[in-house]
Protein backbone atom coordinates (compact mmCIF):
# COMPACT_ATOMS: atom_id res chain seq x y z
CA UNK A 1 0.00 0.00 0.00
CA UNK A 2 1.39 3.73 -1.19
CA UNK A 3 1.91 5.77 2.06
CA UNK A 4 0.11 9.53 0.96
CA UNK A 5 2.10 12.03 0.03
CA UNK A 6 2.49 14.44 3.88
CA UNK A 7 2.55 17.63 2.60
CA UNK A 8 6.10 19.41 3.68
CA UNK A 9 6.15 22.61 1.89
CA UNK A 10 4.59 25.93 2.31
CA UNK A 11 3.46 25.57 -1.96
CA UNK A 12 2.50 21.79 -0.64
CA UNK A 13 0.79 23.16 1.91
CA UNK A 14 -1.14 25.43 -0.60
CA UNK A 15 -1.94 22.75 -2.85
CA UNK A 16 -3.46 20.40 -0.03
CA UNK A 17 -5.46 23.51 1.68
CA UNK A 18 -6.85 24.53 -1.75
CA UNK A 19 -8.08 20.73 -2.97
CA UNK A 20 -9.70 20.43 0.23
CA UNK A 21 -11.29 23.78 0.06
CA UNK A 22 -12.28 22.20 -3.66
CA UNK A 23 -13.93 19.52 -2.50
CA UNK A 24 -16.06 21.83 -0.07
CA UNK A 25 -16.96 23.42 -2.88
CA UNK A 26 -17.75 20.55 -5.59
CA UNK A 27 -19.78 19.10 -2.91
CA UNK A 28 -21.82 22.32 -2.33
CA UNK A 29 -24.00 23.06 -5.65
CA UNK A 30 -24.93 26.72 -4.25
CA UNK A 31 -21.21 27.57 -4.61
CA UNK A 32 -21.26 30.06 -7.59
CA UNK A 33 -19.31 28.95 -10.74
CA UNK A 34 -17.43 32.28 -10.87
CA UNK A 35 -15.96 30.97 -7.50
CA UNK A 36 -15.52 27.46 -8.10
CA UNK A 37 -13.58 28.92 -11.58
CA UNK A 38 -11.09 30.95 -9.55
CA UNK A 39 -10.51 28.42 -7.17
CA UNK A 40 -9.96 25.54 -9.70
CA UNK A 41 -7.33 28.14 -11.85
CA UNK A 42 -5.36 28.92 -8.03
CA UNK A 43 -5.04 25.00 -7.75
CA UNK A 44 -3.93 24.76 -11.17
CA UNK A 45 -1.16 27.47 -10.52
CA UNK A 46 -0.15 25.96 -7.47
CA UNK A 47 -0.15 22.19 -7.98
CA UNK A 48 2.06 22.56 -11.37
CA UNK A 49 4.59 24.71 -10.33
CA UNK A 50 6.79 21.59 -8.82
CA UNK A 51 6.58 19.47 -11.22
CA UNK A 52 7.04 22.01 -13.96
CA UNK A 53 10.16 23.58 -12.52
CA UNK A 54 11.19 19.38 -12.26
CA UNK A 55 10.79 19.54 -15.84
CA UNK A 56 12.43 22.85 -17.01
CA UNK A 57 15.70 22.19 -14.40
CA UNK A 58 18.89 20.54 -15.94
CA UNK A 59 18.99 16.77 -15.53
CA UNK A 60 20.78 15.62 -12.65
CA UNK A 61 23.86 13.17 -12.92
CA UNK A 62 23.42 9.41 -12.81
CA UNK A 63 25.19 9.43 -9.79
CA UNK A 64 22.88 11.65 -8.15
CA UNK A 65 19.61 10.19 -9.31
CA UNK A 66 21.00 6.89 -8.05
CA UNK A 67 21.64 8.32 -5.39
CA UNK A 68 18.09 9.85 -4.72
CA UNK A 69 16.05 6.72 -5.29
CA UNK A 70 18.21 4.62 -2.80
CA UNK A 71 17.33 7.38 0.11
CA UNK A 72 13.59 7.62 -1.06
CA UNK A 73 13.54 3.74 -1.20
CA UNK A 74 15.13 3.05 2.04
CA UNK A 75 13.54 1.98 5.13
CA UNK A 76 14.37 4.81 7.61
CA UNK A 77 12.21 3.53 10.06
CA UNK A 78 13.61 0.03 10.30
CA UNK A 79 17.42 1.48 10.60
CA UNK A 80 16.58 3.66 13.63
CA UNK A 81 14.61 0.84 15.12
CA UNK A 82 17.41 -1.13 14.87
CA UNK A 83 19.98 1.24 16.55
CA UNK A 84 21.73 2.15 13.09
CA UNK A 85 21.30 6.10 13.66
CA UNK A 86 20.15 8.09 16.71
CA UNK A 87 17.56 10.10 15.53
CA UNK A 88 14.44 9.24 13.11
CA UNK A 89 15.47 10.57 9.71
CA UNK A 90 12.72 11.27 7.00
CA UNK A 91 13.24 10.75 3.71
CA UNK A 92 11.86 14.12 2.98
CA UNK A 93 15.24 15.50 4.76
CA UNK A 94 16.91 14.86 0.91
CA UNK A 95 17.93 18.09 -0.70
CA UNK A 96 16.13 17.01 -4.40
CA UNK A 97 16.69 17.31 -8.26
CA UNK A 98 15.68 21.80 -8.16
CA UNK A 99 17.48 22.48 -4.86
CA UNK A 100 20.80 20.61 -5.57
CA UNK A 101 21.19 22.08 -9.28
CA UNK A 102 20.00 25.85 -7.38
CA UNK A 103 23.27 24.72 -5.06
CA UNK A 104 25.21 23.44 -8.41
CA UNK A 105 24.65 26.88 -9.81
CA UNK A 106 25.82 28.91 -7.07
CA UNK A 107 28.71 27.01 -6.56
CA UNK A 108 29.54 27.57 -10.54
CA UNK A 109 28.86 31.68 -10.08
CA UNK A 110 30.48 32.19 -7.05
CA UNK A 111 33.61 30.21 -8.32
CA UNK A 112 34.35 28.11 -5.26
CA UNK A 113 36.80 26.43 -4.70
CA UNK A 114 36.31 25.62 -0.67
CA UNK A 115 33.03 24.85 0.71
CA UNK A 116 31.91 23.74 4.12
CA UNK A 117 28.28 21.84 4.70
CA UNK A 118 26.60 21.62 7.89
CA UNK A 119 24.58 18.92 8.06
CA UNK A 120 24.96 16.25 4.94
CA UNK A 121 22.11 13.75 5.43
CA UNK A 122 22.63 11.08 2.44
CA UNK A 123 24.65 13.57 0.43
CA UNK A 124 22.65 14.41 -1.96
CA UNK A 125 23.44 18.24 -1.90
CA UNK A 126 27.31 17.87 -1.26
CA UNK A 127 27.56 15.73 -4.40
CA UNK A 128 25.40 18.33 -6.37
CA UNK A 129 27.68 21.45 -5.37
CA UNK A 130 31.39 18.69 -5.49
CA UNK A 131 29.73 18.36 -9.11
CA UNK A 132 30.53 22.20 -9.89
CA UNK A 133 33.97 22.39 -7.78
CA UNK A 134 37.66 22.39 -9.66
CA UNK A 135 39.45 18.98 -9.86
CA UNK A 136 41.30 20.70 -7.01
CA UNK A 137 38.03 21.95 -5.09
CA UNK A 138 37.15 20.44 -1.55
CA UNK A 139 33.98 20.17 0.22
CA UNK A 140 33.86 19.44 4.06
CA UNK A 141 30.74 17.88 5.05
CA UNK A 142 29.47 17.92 8.70
CA UNK A 143 27.73 15.02 9.91
CA UNK A 144 26.06 13.64 13.25
CA UNK A 145 25.25 9.86 11.99
CA UNK A 146 27.84 7.73 10.83
CA UNK A 147 25.34 6.00 9.52
CA UNK A 148 24.74 8.29 6.71
CA UNK A 149 28.29 8.34 5.94
CA UNK A 150 28.47 4.17 5.26
CA UNK A 151 24.95 4.82 3.33
CA UNK A 152 26.29 7.48 0.34
CA UNK A 153 30.05 6.68 0.32
CA UNK A 154 29.60 3.66 -2.36
CA UNK A 155 27.80 6.38 -4.63
CA UNK A 156 30.47 9.15 -3.69
CA UNK A 157 33.08 6.32 -4.65
CA UNK A 158 31.03 5.98 -8.45
CA UNK A 159 31.32 9.44 -9.22
CA UNK A 160 34.22 11.36 -10.12
CA UNK A 161 33.37 14.23 -8.17
CA UNK A 162 33.34 12.23 -4.97
CA UNK A 163 36.95 12.40 -4.38
CA UNK A 164 36.27 15.76 -3.36
CA UNK A 165 34.30 15.18 -0.72
CA UNK A 166 35.08 14.56 3.04
CA UNK A 167 32.73 13.68 5.63
CA UNK A 168 33.39 14.61 9.28
CA UNK A 169 31.16 12.72 12.00
CA UNK A 170 30.13 14.58 15.27
CA UNK A 171 29.16 17.66 16.45
CA UNK A 172 29.07 20.35 13.75
CA UNK A 173 30.24 22.72 16.21
CA UNK A 174 33.05 20.46 17.32
CA UNK A 175 34.25 20.39 13.76
CA UNK A 176 33.75 23.93 13.08
CA UNK A 177 36.00 25.02 16.22
CA UNK A 178 39.02 22.64 14.47
CA UNK A 179 38.44 24.31 11.11
CA UNK A 180 38.54 27.80 13.10
CA UNK A 181 41.76 26.48 14.97
CA UNK A 182 43.36 25.84 11.67
CA UNK A 183 42.27 29.36 10.26
CA UNK A 184 40.57 27.62 7.50
CA UNK A 185 38.62 29.67 5.08
CA UNK A 186 35.28 28.71 2.58
CA UNK A 187 34.31 30.28 -0.41
CA UNK A 188 30.39 28.97 0.66
CA UNK A 189 28.59 27.42 3.32
CA UNK A 190 25.44 25.48 3.06
CA UNK A 191 23.44 25.24 6.25
CA UNK A 192 21.38 22.55 6.65
CA UNK A 193 20.81 20.37 9.82
CA UNK A 194 19.07 21.02 13.68
CA UNK A 195 17.48 24.11 13.17
CA UNK A 196 17.97 25.46 16.57
CA UNK A 197 21.31 25.43 16.05
CA UNK A 198 21.44 27.12 12.77
CA UNK A 199 22.30 31.00 14.73
CA UNK A 200 24.96 29.40 16.55
CA UNK A 201 26.88 27.60 13.17
CA UNK A 202 26.03 31.33 11.58
CA UNK A 203 27.38 33.61 14.29
CA UNK A 204 30.75 30.93 14.66
CA UNK A 205 31.60 30.96 10.99
CA UNK A 206 31.40 35.17 10.55
CA UNK A 207 33.05 35.54 14.14
CA UNK A 208 35.53 33.37 13.73
CA UNK A 209 36.44 34.17 10.26
CA UNK A 210 35.39 30.86 8.39
CA UNK A 211 33.88 32.52 5.71
CA UNK A 212 35.89 34.70 2.94
CA UNK A 213 34.82 38.38 2.26
CA UNK A 214 32.04 38.39 -0.12
CA UNK A 215 31.69 34.32 0.57
CA UNK A 216 28.34 32.96 0.41
CA UNK A 217 26.22 31.19 2.96
CA UNK A 218 23.39 29.13 2.28
CA UNK A 219 20.68 28.24 4.37
CA UNK A 220 17.79 25.40 3.46
CA UNK A 221 14.40 25.38 5.22
CA UNK A 222 14.19 29.10 5.80
CA UNK A 223 10.83 29.19 5.53
CA UNK A 224 9.82 25.72 6.97
CA UNK A 225 6.26 24.99 6.15
CA UNK A 226 5.79 28.63 6.03
CA UNK A 227 5.37 28.45 10.08
CA UNK A 228 8.58 31.01 10.22
CA UNK A 229 5.78 33.90 9.24
CA UNK A 230 2.34 32.33 10.43
CA UNK A 231 1.63 34.60 13.25
CA UNK A 232 -0.17 31.38 15.66
CA UNK A 233 2.26 28.83 14.99
CA UNK A 234 3.67 27.26 17.97
CA UNK A 235 6.30 24.78 15.97
CA UNK A 236 9.90 25.14 18.08
CA UNK A 237 11.57 24.79 14.77
CA UNK A 238 9.84 27.52 13.30
CA UNK A 239 9.73 29.64 15.83
CA UNK A 240 13.67 28.91 15.60
CA UNK A 241 14.21 29.62 12.20
CA UNK A 242 11.92 32.90 12.61
CA UNK A 243 14.69 34.20 15.10
CA UNK A 244 17.79 33.04 12.71
CA UNK A 245 15.55 34.57 9.87
CA UNK A 246 15.30 38.10 11.97
CA UNK A 247 18.82 37.79 13.38
CA UNK A 248 20.19 37.70 9.99
CA UNK A 249 18.21 40.38 8.21
CA UNK A 250 19.49 43.17 11.02
CA UNK A 251 22.99 41.90 10.75
CA UNK A 252 25.31 44.58 9.32
CA UNK A 253 27.86 42.38 7.84
CA UNK A 254 26.17 40.64 5.42
CA UNK A 255 22.98 41.25 2.94
CA UNK A 256 20.72 38.58 1.84
CA UNK A 257 18.10 37.39 0.00
CA UNK A 258 15.07 34.49 0.62
CA UNK A 259 14.18 32.31 -1.99
CA UNK A 260 11.12 30.33 -2.24
CA UNK A 261 12.55 27.33 -3.76
CA UNK A 262 10.78 23.74 -1.87
CA UNK A 263 11.48 24.91 1.95
CA UNK A 264 12.75 28.11 1.10
CA UNK A 265 16.51 28.91 0.83
CA UNK A 266 17.89 32.05 2.00
CA UNK A 267 21.40 33.19 0.08
CA UNK A 268 23.64 35.43 2.65
CA UNK A 269 26.72 37.50 1.30
CA UNK A 270 29.61 38.58 3.55
CA UNK A 271 30.07 42.35 3.00
CA UNK A 272 33.04 44.22 3.02
CA UNK A 273 33.53 46.03 6.95
CA UNK A 274 31.41 48.75 7.21
CA UNK A 275 32.80 52.72 8.22
CA UNK A 276 31.91 52.38 11.50
CA UNK A 277 33.89 49.35 12.20
CA UNK A 278 37.00 50.81 10.41
CA UNK A 279 36.56 54.32 12.05
CA UNK A 280 35.87 51.39 15.71
CA UNK A 281 38.66 49.81 15.04
CA UNK A 282 40.74 52.31 13.86
CA UNK A 283 41.84 50.75 10.64
CA UNK A 284 43.73 52.76 7.93
CA UNK A 285 41.11 53.12 5.08
CA UNK A 286 43.57 53.44 2.26
CA UNK A 287 44.09 51.34 -1.42
CA UNK A 288 45.71 48.92 0.50
CA UNK A 289 42.77 48.09 2.39
CA UNK A 290 40.06 48.53 0.04
CA UNK A 291 42.04 47.61 -3.09
CA UNK A 292 42.97 50.08 -6.00
CA UNK A 293 39.81 51.65 -7.32
CA UNK A 294 37.74 49.11 -5.07
CA UNK A 295 39.09 46.09 -6.50
CA UNK A 296 40.88 43.60 -4.92
CA UNK A 297 44.14 42.07 -6.55
CA UNK A 298 42.35 39.46 -8.64
CA UNK A 299 39.60 41.54 -9.93
CA UNK A 300 42.81 44.24 -10.95
CA UNK A 301 43.95 40.93 -13.13
CA UNK A 302 40.68 41.42 -15.34
CA UNK A 303 40.43 42.33 -18.64
CA UNK A 304 36.40 42.91 -18.77
CA UNK A 305 35.87 44.93 -21.76
CA UNK A 306 39.38 44.86 -23.02
CA UNK A 307 40.14 44.58 -26.69
CA UNK A 308 43.02 42.21 -27.63
CA UNK A 309 44.84 41.01 -30.75
CA UNK A 310 48.00 38.26 -30.70
CA UNK A 311 49.90 37.61 -33.61
CA UNK A 312 51.03 34.02 -34.06
CA UNK A 313 48.33 33.11 -32.47
CA UNK A 314 47.49 29.88 -34.37
CA UNK A 315 49.62 27.66 -32.62
CA UNK A 316 52.10 27.10 -29.59
CA UNK A 317 52.63 30.16 -27.84
CA UNK A 318 50.03 32.67 -29.58
CA UNK A 319 47.16 29.93 -29.09
CA UNK A 320 48.14 30.28 -25.33
CA UNK A 321 48.47 33.75 -24.79
CA UNK A 322 44.63 33.62 -26.81
CA UNK A 323 43.11 31.43 -24.47
CA UNK A 324 44.36 33.37 -21.40
CA UNK A 325 43.48 36.86 -22.51
CA UNK A 326 40.07 35.70 -23.74
CA UNK A 327 39.35 33.87 -20.28
CA UNK A 328 40.65 37.20 -18.26
CA UNK A 329 37.98 38.71 -20.31
CA UNK A 330 39.36 40.46 -23.57
CA UNK A 331 37.96 40.37 -27.06
CA UNK A 332 40.69 38.72 -28.88
CA UNK A 333 41.67 39.00 -32.41
CA UNK A 334 43.56 35.84 -33.52
CA UNK A 335 46.07 36.64 -35.77
CA UNK A 336 48.08 34.37 -38.05
CA UNK A 337 49.72 34.12 -41.42
CA UNK A 338 47.85 30.95 -41.79
CA UNK A 339 44.07 31.47 -42.31
CA UNK A 340 43.41 27.89 -41.29
CA UNK A 341 45.33 28.13 -38.10
CA UNK A 342 43.67 31.02 -37.02
CA UNK A 343 40.05 30.54 -37.83
CA UNK A 344 40.80 27.04 -35.81
CA UNK A 345 41.56 29.06 -33.10
CA UNK A 346 38.80 31.93 -33.12
CA UNK A 347 35.80 28.91 -33.19
CA UNK A 348 38.20 27.58 -30.29
CA UNK A 349 37.51 30.82 -28.34
CA UNK A 350 33.53 31.07 -29.39
CA UNK A 351 33.23 27.60 -27.89
CA UNK A 352 34.43 28.90 -24.87
CA UNK A 353 31.97 32.27 -25.15
CA UNK A 354 35.14 34.31 -25.70
CA UNK A 355 34.15 37.03 -28.20
CA UNK A 356 36.55 37.13 -31.49
CA UNK A 357 37.75 37.60 -34.75
CA UNK A 358 40.08 35.82 -36.82
CA UNK A 359 42.88 37.43 -38.74
CA UNK A 360 45.01 36.30 -41.73
CA UNK A 361 48.21 38.73 -41.65
CA UNK A 362 51.65 38.48 -42.75
CA UNK A 363 53.45 40.57 -40.02
CA UNK A 364 56.63 41.53 -42.00
CA UNK A 365 54.19 43.64 -44.35
CA UNK A 366 53.20 46.89 -43.24
CA UNK A 367 49.89 47.00 -45.25
CA UNK A 368 48.82 43.91 -43.79
CA UNK A 369 49.63 44.90 -40.51
CA UNK A 370 47.54 48.50 -40.99
CA UNK A 371 44.84 46.19 -42.41
CA UNK A 372 44.91 44.06 -39.17
CA UNK A 373 44.63 47.50 -36.77
CA UNK A 374 42.36 49.07 -39.07
CA UNK A 375 39.82 45.96 -38.79
CA UNK A 376 40.06 45.44 -35.16
CA UNK A 377 39.31 48.92 -34.59
CA UNK A 378 36.40 48.79 -37.18
CA UNK A 379 35.05 46.26 -34.94
CA UNK A 380 35.40 46.68 -31.75
CA UNK A 381 36.40 50.70 -32.15
CA UNK A 382 39.37 50.42 -29.73
CA UNK A 383 43.16 48.37 -29.39
CA UNK A 384 44.28 47.97 -25.38
CA UNK A 385 46.23 45.07 -25.63
CA UNK A 386 48.54 44.14 -28.51
CA UNK A 387 50.51 41.06 -28.13
CA UNK A 388 53.30 40.95 -30.47
CA UNK A 389 54.55 36.87 -30.17
CA UNK A 390 54.42 35.47 -34.14
CA UNK A 391 58.25 34.57 -34.99
CA UNK A 392 60.47 32.43 -37.01
CA UNK A 393 63.37 30.52 -36.43
CA UNK A 394 66.18 28.67 -38.78
CA UNK A 395 69.34 27.46 -37.27
CA UNK A 396 72.58 27.39 -38.95
CA UNK A 397 76.17 27.74 -38.33
CA UNK A 398 77.31 31.38 -37.91
CA UNK A 399 79.86 30.92 -40.69
CA UNK A 400 77.05 29.53 -43.05
CA UNK A 401 74.26 31.64 -42.45
CA UNK A 402 73.19 33.56 -45.47
CA UNK A 403 71.84 37.17 -45.85
CA UNK A 404 68.35 35.81 -47.15
CA UNK A 405 67.84 33.49 -43.92
CA UNK A 406 69.45 37.04 -41.67
CA UNK A 407 66.81 39.04 -43.69
CA UNK A 408 64.13 36.82 -43.66
CA UNK A 409 64.41 36.44 -39.58
CA UNK A 410 64.54 39.84 -39.00
CA UNK A 411 62.14 40.81 -41.44
CA UNK A 412 59.74 38.99 -38.92
CA UNK A 413 61.11 38.51 -35.39
CA UNK A 414 62.08 42.34 -35.35
CA UNK A 415 61.10 44.32 -37.96
CA UNK A 416 57.57 42.87 -37.91
CA UNK A 417 57.57 43.12 -34.28
CA UNK A 418 58.19 46.96 -34.84
CA UNK A 419 55.78 47.97 -37.73
CA UNK A 420 53.24 45.83 -34.98
CA UNK A 421 54.06 48.47 -31.97
CA UNK A 422 54.07 51.27 -34.41
CA UNK A 423 50.30 50.35 -35.92
CA UNK A 424 49.27 49.67 -32.28
CA UNK A 425 50.68 52.11 -30.57
CA UNK A 426 49.40 55.02 -32.65
CA UNK A 427 46.16 54.01 -31.92
CA UNK A 428 47.04 53.41 -28.06
CA UNK A 429 48.50 57.00 -27.96
CA UNK A 430 45.20 58.86 -29.16
CA UNK A 431 43.88 56.45 -27.01
CA UNK A 432 45.81 57.58 -24.00
CA UNK A 433 45.70 53.96 -22.99
CA UNK A 434 47.40 50.95 -24.17
CA UNK A 435 49.54 47.73 -23.19
CA UNK A 436 51.92 46.48 -25.74
CA UNK A 437 53.65 43.03 -24.88
CA UNK A 438 56.23 41.51 -27.19
CA UNK A 439 57.65 38.27 -27.40
CA UNK A 440 61.50 37.87 -27.19
CA UNK A 441 63.45 34.86 -25.84
CA UNK A 442 65.45 33.50 -23.11
CA UNK A 443 68.20 33.78 -26.13
CA UNK A 444 68.27 37.50 -25.36
CA UNK A 445 69.63 37.03 -22.51
CA UNK A 446 72.49 33.88 -23.55
CA UNK A 447 73.72 31.96 -26.42
CA UNK A 448 71.40 28.83 -26.59
CA UNK A 449 72.92 25.62 -26.90
CA UNK A 450 74.22 23.13 -28.62
CA UNK A 451 72.34 24.70 -31.45
CA UNK A 452 73.24 27.36 -33.65
CA UNK A 453 70.87 30.53 -34.16
CA UNK A 454 72.92 33.47 -35.04
CA UNK A 455 69.79 35.60 -36.69
CA UNK A 456 67.12 34.38 -34.26
CA UNK A 457 69.14 35.39 -31.36
CA UNK A 458 70.78 38.58 -32.15
CA UNK A 459 66.89 39.35 -33.67
CA UNK A 460 65.29 38.53 -30.24
CA UNK A 461 67.84 40.87 -28.45
CA UNK A 462 66.81 43.47 -30.75
CA UNK A 463 62.93 43.13 -29.29
CA UNK A 464 64.00 43.33 -26.03
CA UNK A 465 65.77 47.05 -26.62
CA UNK A 466 63.04 47.91 -28.50
CA UNK A 467 60.62 47.06 -25.81
CA UNK A 468 63.18 49.26 -23.42
CA UNK A 469 63.24 51.98 -26.00
CA UNK A 470 58.94 52.24 -26.81
CA UNK A 471 58.33 51.28 -22.91
CA UNK A 472 60.39 54.69 -22.19
CA UNK A 473 58.92 57.00 -24.64
CA UNK A 474 55.38 55.78 -24.85
CA UNK A 475 54.70 55.59 -20.34
CA UNK A 476 53.93 59.13 -19.76
CA UNK A 477 51.15 58.86 -22.65
CA UNK A 478 49.39 56.06 -21.19
CA UNK A 479 51.24 53.31 -23.09
CA UNK A 480 53.45 50.69 -21.27
CA UNK A 481 55.47 48.26 -23.68
CA UNK A 482 56.71 44.97 -21.94
CA UNK A 483 57.83 41.52 -23.15
CA UNK A 484 58.14 38.05 -22.35
CA UNK A 485 61.26 35.81 -23.05
CA UNK A 486 60.09 32.36 -22.38
CA UNK A 487 62.58 29.69 -22.53
CA UNK A 488 62.57 26.17 -24.56
CA UNK A 489 58.87 25.80 -24.69
CA UNK A 490 57.65 21.90 -25.48
CA UNK A 491 56.08 21.40 -28.39
CA UNK A 492 54.92 18.33 -30.71
CA UNK A 493 58.30 18.83 -32.76
CA UNK A 494 60.86 18.89 -29.59
CA UNK A 495 59.82 15.23 -29.35
CA UNK A 496 60.99 14.15 -33.09
CA UNK A 497 63.58 11.70 -32.99
CA UNK A 498 66.03 13.85 -34.64
CA UNK A 499 65.76 16.33 -31.77
CA UNK A 500 66.05 14.20 -28.71
CA UNK A 501 69.55 14.03 -28.29
CA UNK A 502 69.05 17.94 -27.97
CA UNK A 503 66.29 17.94 -25.41
CA UNK A 504 68.68 15.87 -23.55
CA UNK A 505 71.05 18.08 -22.95
CA UNK A 506 68.57 21.26 -22.66
CA UNK A 507 67.42 19.44 -19.89
CA UNK A 508 70.91 19.11 -17.77
CA UNK A 509 70.84 23.05 -18.38
CA UNK A 510 67.76 23.72 -16.57
CA UNK A 511 67.33 23.89 -12.77
CA UNK A 512 63.64 23.49 -13.27
CA UNK A 513 64.47 19.71 -14.65
CA UNK A 514 61.63 20.43 -17.54
CA UNK A 515 61.06 22.25 -20.40
CA UNK A 516 58.33 25.54 -20.65
CA UNK A 517 54.94 25.21 -21.22
CA UNK A 518 52.68 27.05 -23.04
CA UNK A 519 50.38 27.33 -19.77
CA UNK A 520 53.66 28.40 -17.71
CA UNK A 521 53.25 31.88 -19.70
CA UNK A 522 49.73 32.68 -19.33
CA UNK A 523 49.36 34.29 -16.39
CA UNK A 524 52.60 36.55 -17.41
CA UNK A 525 50.59 38.35 -20.38
CA UNK A 526 47.12 38.31 -18.43
CA UNK A 527 49.21 40.21 -15.53
CA UNK A 528 51.27 42.62 -18.47
CA UNK A 529 47.81 43.64 -20.07
CA UNK A 530 46.09 44.07 -16.90
CA UNK A 531 46.02 47.27 -14.57
CA UNK A 532 47.97 45.96 -11.93
CA UNK A 533 51.22 46.03 -14.17
CA UNK A 534 50.40 50.23 -14.75
CA UNK A 535 54.10 51.02 -13.30
CA UNK A 536 55.97 48.16 -14.90
CA UNK A 537 57.50 49.43 -18.61
CA UNK A 538 60.71 48.14 -20.68
CA UNK A 539 60.68 45.08 -18.65
CA UNK A 540 61.98 41.78 -19.70
CA UNK A 541 59.76 39.04 -18.24
CA UNK A 542 61.88 36.24 -18.33
CA UNK A 543 60.21 32.70 -17.61
CA UNK A 544 63.11 29.58 -18.32
CA UNK A 545 62.73 27.55 -15.25
CA UNK A 546 66.47 29.10 -14.18
CA UNK A 547 67.98 28.12 -17.42
CA UNK A 548 69.71 31.37 -18.44
CA UNK A 549 71.04 31.65 -14.12
CA UNK A 550 73.85 28.73 -15.48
Amino acid sequence: MQTAKVSDTPLEFIVEYLSKAKDIVDSNASVPEELRTYLQKALDIASGLDSYLERMTSQESDPLAELYKKTVCHDWDRAYEEGATMFRLPKECITGHVEGQVLKMLVHMCKAKRILEIGMFTGYGALSMAEALPDDGRLIACELEAYLKEFVQPIFDKSPHGKKISVKIGSAMDTLQELSETDDQFDMVFIDADKSNYINYYKFILDNNLLRMDGVICVDNCLFKGRVYLQDSKDENGLALREFNEFVSKDPRVEQVMIPIRDGITIIRRLPPSQASLQKNKVTDDDVFRGLRGKPILDRLRLDGKVAYVTGAGQGIGRAFAHALGEAGAKVAVVDVDQGKAEAVAEELTLKGIPNMAFTADISKPEDVQKMVDAIVSKWAAVHIACNNAGINMNSASEDTSLEEWDKTFSVNLRGTFICCQAAGQVMLKQGYGKIINTASMASLIVPHPQKQLAYNTSKAGVVKLTQTLGTEWIDRGVRVNCISPGIVDTPLIHSESLRPLVQRWLSDIPAGRLAHVTDLQAAVVYLASDASDYMTGHNLVIEGGQSLW
